[in-house]
């Protein structure tokens, strides 16, 4: 069985030299890889921590799957196990329901109680050839998961050791064949907490919305565009991490500028969950170079017919994928509100290898 082990996983200054106070912060991560000296790598993804490594496939077959489609999440609603659970709503499964939901109250991370060398497991059921684990930590207490490793293979033990044979990409890990995937936190009197692990065969598309610059036709209070990239998708307006525009506007829109011309293959937005989900129906996402009429006279990638509350839902461009810097969301007619609580574009630069991205 193979491992990667967390180092420590840091919080630095972003790109702008500010202090670390939003979600768009870079993330270090340092990982060990048995046998392989250890490497710092940074990104900027909000509270999401992976190691990325190219799969058996040469560069064409790698470029073109993943500038085509998403990947498939191998761990979700698989069956998970833990050593012990400290409370009822820290049960095992929780880290595999496809909920990024970093706060611990809201019932989406597991807890294991105080003791040695805890751990956590998901069983794929399959063998598979993994390339990239990520973790997703909690938003409080995050320093708990340093010195975690990732195990991956096809024993439920993790004293079989193998070295470490391949290429890395990107991030040092290798690609590694396994039926479970084990994160552990070796050491006395530690605790484990996960609120999503997922497993992926090779590189899932970033989030590029993470990274752009996000405007509305208007703000009701303090409800500004940038609430809908800010990397959670709490979607009770209440909590403040959702945009909405003034009311009863005559078409009012939402764009994001990705600072880059991007091929867009998916959009996932997250609808208000607390009332109001209708208000999105009839929404159009809109993709392309230009500004004319706010961004929204570029071609539609997709119409939104209806969005449950609270929930996240997938579109993918007509054709497959769309290429673009801006992104709006446009909700054509009189005495609209547009509210939205996450808008996600996974993408690759146009024109650019995926590995020139990553």
């Amino acid at each position: 069985m193979k491992h990667v082990t967390v180092l420590s996983i840091q919080k630095i200054r972003n790109q702008e030299g500010d202090k670390c106070l939003s979600e768009h912060c870079i993330l270090c991560l340092t990982l060990n890889i048995q046998g392989v000296q250890s490497v710092k790598s940074c990104n900027t993804y909000s509270k999401v921590w992976f190691c990325s490594v190219l799969a058996v496939l040469n560069n064409n077959s790698f470029f073109f799957n993943y500038l085509g489609q998403l990947l498939y999440n191998l761990a979700l609603k698989q069956t998970a196990v833990q050593s012990s659970t400290n409370v009822t709503v820290g049960t095992a499964g929780k880290p595999v329901d496809g909920r990024r939901d970093a706060n611990y109250q809201s019932g989406s991370c597991t807890l294991t109680n105080v003791q040695s060398n805890p751990w956590w497991r998901v069983d794929l059921v399959n063998v598979y050839t993994i390339g990239t684990v990520m973790i997703t930590n909690r938003d409080e207490l995050e320093n708990r998961l340093d010195g975690a490793e990732i195990w991956i293979g096809n024993s439920t033990t993790i004293s079989d050791h193998e070295s470490v044979s391949g290429q890395a990409f990107y991030f040092p890990c290798n690609s590694m064949k396994g039926r479970y995937v084990t994160v552990f936190l070796p050491g006395s009197a530690k605790v484990l907490s996960l609120c999503e692990v997922e497993v992926y065969y090779g590189y899932p598309l970033p989030n590029v919305a993470l990274k752009g610059e996000a405007t509305q036709s208007s703000t009701l209070s303090v409800a500004t565009a940038s609430k809908a990239i800010d990397g959670r998708r709490n979607s009770f307006y209440s909590n403040g991490f959702c945009s909405h525009t003034a009311e009863d506007e005559t078409n009012p829109w939402w764009r994001v500028d990705l600072q880059r011309s991007f091929t867009v293959t998916a959009v996932k937005v997250t609808n208000r969950g607390d009332c109001c989900a209708e208000r999105l129906d009839g929404a159009e996402i809109r993709i392309g170079n230009s500004l004319e009429n706010n961004g929204n006279n570029n071609p539609r990638c997709a119409s939104i017919s209806h969005i449950k509350a609270g929930k996240t839902y997938t579109f993918q461009c007509d054709g497959g994928s769309m290429e673009g810097r801006f992104v709006n969301v446009f909700l054509p007619g009189q005495k609209k509100t547009l509210t939205l609580c996450e808008v996600e574009v996974y993408a690759a630069p146009a024109g650019r290898a995926l590995s020139d991205w990553l």
